[in-house]
């Protein structure tokens, strides 16, 4: 097929190659953020064996990139409906790698936690930014799997981290260790800021019919629109449709970050892996997270709705933690590929909550829709770190696992229904 026919091909799909380009950059810029905040959790196994800090200690200072993300999510959502995701995400990056090359220079878990903290901070930019990539650059009928692709993302950085930061910090300290998210993030500060590219007018995006519209119930408007009353008008006012879905996403962030953060120690501790394999098991079972993200956003597309899967993934995620308290016990073969089932449901509602949120939303509000969605998300994700670390230290890790089973379980009512017609389970 030549290069004539294939963009012939995209067009008529509605889908610009140059949309495909910034896809790639969002996804590699929020891999790069993702890298430097999920640095810290893989120092755990570091700080709490050979350091002698309790979890819960390690948990707080692997939670402080999510913090300062916590700060600054709805102002990056907020700046990048103003300004677009060019800036956004270069600035960010470049923000992201100054932190993490002033934590290698300064001594004290304190002075390293405060530059973690501005990291995140820095880093929140690419969240809102690739995500509203997807929504300026892809029609409604193809958003599901451009947004499972961004969702990539997530999974693509852990491993990345997985892989490298505890190498790194077994041959030179933590030091070693936040080089890696450092020279990341300056890489893609520089490829993003050449790369990415506003979207042209005329790509078709889906929010409400009108600010009294029922919960769920969408329309397709272009981007472009000439009536900027109702590309202004408030997605949140009339319909509970975004809230439920941003309870929804905060109680799922539990058991995603709960065996993220505490995946690789329980590996090693507990079934007895090497450090090395740990690592590449975690990396493994994000990778195959990363294609199950992709899936289910394929699935929502031949749906035609994000919320039933989201309901069966909340209903998975609360039988994997269940299924992964009960193999503590088991052979570690067993052990581990529960494990890695484990990791692909529970990061998979991700990509299903922000396309809905970004969709319902529309182009004016989709940088604080997401915004809001990021904040609340990391809110939470910032508790787990050191209160499941403490419940850990307190009960181990099955019974822990069982009470994090309680986050998914409560988040299956409140998900929302759309309209019946389309939506009937």
């Amino acid at each position: 097929m030549t290069s004539t026919e294939t963009t012939r091909e995209a067009a008529i799909a509605g889908i610009r190659p140059s949309a495909w380009v910034n896809l790639a950059l969002g996804v590699g810029a929020q891999a790069a953020g993702t890298v430097f905040i999920n640095t810290p959790a893989f120092l755990i196994l570091l700080l709490h064996t050979q350091r002698g800090i309790t979890l819960a200690e390690a948990g707080l200072l692997a939670a402080t990139p999510t913090v300062g993300m916590v700060l600054t999510l709805f102002a990056w959502g907020a700046l990048v409906d103003r300004i677009g995701e060019r800036w956004v995400i270069t600035v960010g990056l470049a923000v992201t790698a100054l932190a993490a090359f002033a934590a290698m220079a300064v001594d004290g878990y304190v002075a390293i936690g405060a530059f973690l903290l501005v990291g995140g901070m820095a880093a929140a930019s690419t969240n809102s930014a690739s995500g509203s990539l997807v929504v300026r650059w892809f029609p409604s009928n193809r958003r599901g799997l451009a947004m499972g692709i961004r969702q990539m993302a997530v999974p693509l950085g852990v491993t990345i981290a997985a892989v490298s930061v505890p190498v790194a910090a077994e041959s030179g300290g933590v030091p070693s260790a936040l080089l890696v998210p450092g020279l990341i993030a300056a890489v893609f500060a520089l490829v993003c800021g050449l790369g990415i590219r506003t979207a042209p007018p005329g790509v078709t995006v889906r929010r409400p019919a009108s600010p009294s519209a029922s919960d769920g119930d969408e329309a397709d408007v272009p981007a472009a629109s000439g009536a900027p009353e109702a590309r202004a008008a408030n997605p949140y006012r009339g319909s509970a449709f975004l809230w439920r879905i941003h309870v929804v996403s905060v109680l799922l962030v539990v058991p995603q970050f709960t065996v993220s953060t505490f995946g690789l120690v329980w590996l090693v501790t507990e079934l007895g892996l090497e450090p090395l394999a740990a690592g590449v098991l975690v990396g493994a079972a994000q990778f195959v997270g990363a294609i199950g993200r992709i899936l289910v956003g394929v699935w929502s597309d031949r749906l035609g709705s994000r919320v039933r899967p989201l309901r069966w993934v909340a209903l998975s995620a609360g039988a994997v933690m269940l299924l992964l308290a009960l193999s503590d016990a088991a052979s570690w073969g067993v052990a581990a590929v529960v494990f890695v089932i484990a990791t692909v449901v529970v990061v998979a509602d991700n990509g299903l909550a922000f396309t809905s949120v970004a969709e319902t939303a529309g182009p004016a509000w989709s940088g604080r829709a997401l915004g809001v969605q990021n904040t609340g998300q990391y809110v939470a994700a910032s508790i787990v770190g050191p209160a499941v670390g403490a419940l850990i230290g307190l009960v181990g890790y099955p019974l822990a696992f069982v009470a994090v089973a309680l986050f998914p379980a409560a988040a299956i009512a409140l998900v929302p229904r759309v309209s019946a017609e389309r939506d009937r389970l």
